[in-house]
């Protein structure tokens, strides 16, 4: 995209209602525009992060095995109050009447949903295992939004739902979104650490929170440093296959054998038994959680499927959700300088910015041009009429994984420079190489599947 033709309003000034760094950045990169209190407009630059992390945790859930549908926002409200939680879910739900004066609701979640979908069509233990997933808005009416994306009032979740024989089955599904979520926030190039979350009534160690480390997380947490080494992403020697249950229960073991704790659960006893040159502390934000809540819905909305006997059962269930807006937030406090945003190659808007220093001379044209054409849509081509000190700027403050930066000197000689942008280092770290090597080191760094 050229931007002289592009969308992307930046703000030099800090916005007085930002409170935390990735608001700030998210309002001066153009990203998102508040319309009201907790709600944004997603810009083209933010929105273009949005789909990379979609396309990322689709990718991962598919591998999973689990099918993607698409559920509505609206809900009837005879759902919610067949599993008893309309009355009790309080006034974070939107609830509406429509014209026929029937409750409504807007979605906070998909529980019911995905059960009476489930129960319309599934009859046998035949057709267990199932997963399904979506990535859809949701809306919770928080009494105080804060944070921009981070705690808004809507939402765009990918959340996931298993349907299981047996707890046994349920156990196998649940590994399976574990192991989906730590290749996810790998591949994004963070480094999550899963958490014993609370159970609630059904007890049990099936219940964990992602937790990823920034240093202006919410909470403190305390691990191992196992979790830097284990190797998430290889279905080889040493990495882990959905499709294994001995893999499986390998990886949930070495997820749940090392020490792992927000300051909301940290035990001093624990900490103390891990060695102290393993012992990690930091600040964290929740990505995702997941969790097994057995019988629940299945048995308050009647869903049975036959044994091989003949016999009803209540399948088992799991919840499996990923907060993929407030992971633009999240990512951007992991991962900033005072300069700017500092994106990951795998979820960057575009691949790389080409900055020409000097619009109108021929050869600076000329090769702009070629890098444009050969990095196609993944490119964001600055050839406004203006200062390089702009462009310098307004790039580091986008966050662009690569600057290619082309003047008049360098462009007669057949170079440009290329910049790697990396937390702290704002300028004075280009280095001369061909156009070549320069686009051979920018597709040598990306995720970016088809």
């Amino acid at each position: 995209m050229r931007l002289t033709q592009g969308f992307i309003p930046t703000i030099k000034e800090t916005p007085n209602e930002a409170q935390i760094t990735s608001h700030r950045l998210m309002l001066r990169a153009g990203l998102v525009r508040q319309t009201s209190a907790g709600i944004y407009a997603w810009l083209p630059l933010g929105l273009r992060v949005l789909r990379n992390i979609e396309r990322i945790v689709r990718e991962e859930q598919d591998a999973s095995g689990a099918q993607e549908l698409l559920m509505p926002t609206i809900q009837p409200a005879e759902l919610w109050r067949e599993s008893g939680r309309y009355d009790d879910y309080g006034a974070e739900m939107l609830r509406i009447r429509d014209r026929h004066e029937r409750d409504m609701l807007y979605g906070p979640t998909n529980e019911e949903m995905i059960t009476d979908l489930f129960r319309q069509s599934v009859r046998s233990y035949r057709e267990l295992p199932k997963i399904f997933y979506h990535i859809q808005w949701k809306f919770r009416d928080e009494v105080r939004p804060r944070f921009g994306v981070m705690r808004g009032r809507e939402f765009l979740m990918k959340d996931a739902y298993s349907f299981d024989l047996d707890h046994a089955g349920a156990v196998i599904s649940y590994r399976k979104m574990m192991l989906a979520y730590m290749r996810t926030f790998r591949r994004m190039g963070l480094k999550a650490i899963p958490m014993v979350a609370d159970t609630g009534p059904i007890g049990g160690d099936l219940s964990h929170e992602f937790i990823i480390l920034a240093p202006t997380g919410e909470s403190q947490v305390f691990y191992d440093a196992a979790f830097e080494e284990i190797d998430y992403l290889s279905e080889g020697a040493g990495g882990f296959s959905h499709d294994s249950p001995a893999d499986l229960e390998r990886f949930f073991q070495e997820m749940t054998s090392y020490y792992a704790a927000t300051d909301e659960k940290h035990d001093t006893a624990k900490w103390d038994q891990v060695a102290p040159e393993r012992r990690r502390e930091g600040r964290g934000i929740e990505v995702g959680h997941i969790f097994n809540f057995g019988t629940k819905y299945t048995k308050s909305m009647n869903t049975t499927v036959t044994t091989p006997d003949g016999k009803p059962v209540f399948p088992e269930m799991g919840s499996y959700g990923i907060g993929v807006s407030r992971l633009v937030g999240a990512v951007i406090e992991a991962s900033h300088d005072d300069a700017g945003i500092v994106w990951p190659d795998s979820i960057a808007p575009f691949r790389a910015a080409i900055l020409n220093l000097k619009v109108g001379d021929a050869a600076c044209d000329a090769l702009c041009a070629r890098l444009y054409e050969a990095l196609g849509a993944d490119a964001l081509y600055d050839d406004r009429d203006d200062r390089a000190g702009v462009k310098f700027n307004d790039a580091d403050l986008m966050g662009h994984p690569w600057q290619l930066v082309v003047g008049p000197r360098g462009a007669v000689a057949g170079k440009v420079e290329l910049k790697r942008r990396v937390v702290g280092m704002s300028g004075g770290d280009r280095v001369e190489v061909s156009p070549e090597d320069a686009l051979a080191q920018i597709f040598a760094n990306s995720d970016r599947r088809a």
